[in-house]
């Protein structure tokens, strides 16, 4: 697949509605738009292991025991403790190569592999750490892909909420702590989180890639076209900047983005 290649597919699953968005696809396309030269076959033999050990373990065991035991125990998928920023962590064909990953990458498998064995599992856009919920016959259980599917206690949630700056009152909140979000979100939160670290490494073509594919994924949000505008400008490509910039404008209807893209222009032009 090349990067066009990927490119399309991408804004085929922008365009699907959120009970058709193709999790797994979209993130493997995301990869090969990243680095089109490698093979995506380990990723969809390991998410095709996942669904294959799953099934067999349901049998004898709760839905929650049984996915964690999979995906952790008899496949290894588990967070990166030791070099938790390195790139390959947030990029599922490399994940399927270690076995390592940040939450939201190990989430995908996840996702998909429950799914496909009939379960009800969803991604939660917890702050500062992508959680899984689980329905099952006691209610829904929050999962940490990062930490070995391990369920996460009410009390636990709290905690976490606080320590990210959550309020009391929200931090209290279950219904608000595990609400859940679509897949499409799910792999956006990914390319955020690729973006922000290639930003800050001043990777800005890497930077820009993964913005591009937000933009992609969700055509009607005008932010990621910002964030393509500032990698472009960290290139030094002024000129696809200012289009970036019209793109946001056009999206947001005008508004203050409007004044916004003006400023930016006249900052270029200084620069």
């Amino acid at each position: 697949m090349t990067r066009d290649d990927a490119q399309i597919l991408l804004t085929e699953a922008g365009q699907a509605s959120d009970g058709d968005f193709p999790l797994l696809d979209a993130a493997i396309a995301c990869a090969l738009h990243e680095d089109p030269s490698r093979d995506p076959q380990a990723a969809r033999d390991l998410a095709a292991a996942g669904v294959d050990r799953l099934s067999a373990r349901l049998k004898t065991e709760s839905a929650e025991e049984a996915l964690a035991e999979a995906m952790a125990g008899d496949l290894g998928l588990n967070g990166d403790l030791f070099t938790y920023e390195h790139p390959d962590n947030a990029d599922l064909l490399a994940v399927a190569e270690r076995r390592r990953g940040l939450p939201v990458a190990l989430g995908v498998y996840y996702l998909h592999v429950a799914r496909r064995c009939g379960l009800t599992v969803q991604g939660v856009d917890f702050p500062g750490h992508f959680l899984l919920r689980i329905e099952t016959e006691e209610g829904p259980l929050a999962l940490d892909p990062f930490s070995e599917g391990r369920v996460v206690m009410p009390s636990e949630l709290t905690r976490r909420a606080l320590h990210a700056g959550l309020t009391p009152d929200i931090a209290d909140r279950l219904d608000r702590l595990m609400a859940p979000v679509s897949n499409r979100a799910v792999l956006i939160r990914l390319q955020n989180n690729i973006f922000a670290r290639a930003q800050s490494a001043r990777a800005y073509a890497r930077a820009e890639r993964a913005a591009l594919r937000r933009a992609l994924l969700d055509p009607k949000d005008h932010r990621p076209w910002l964030d393509v505008a500032a990698a472009r400008e960290g290139q030094g490509a002024l000129a696809g900047a200012l289009e970036a910039l019209a793109r946001a404008s056009a999206l947001d209807g005008g508004a203050a983005l409007a004044a916004r893209a003006q400023r930016e222009r006249m900052r270029l032009r200084l620069n």
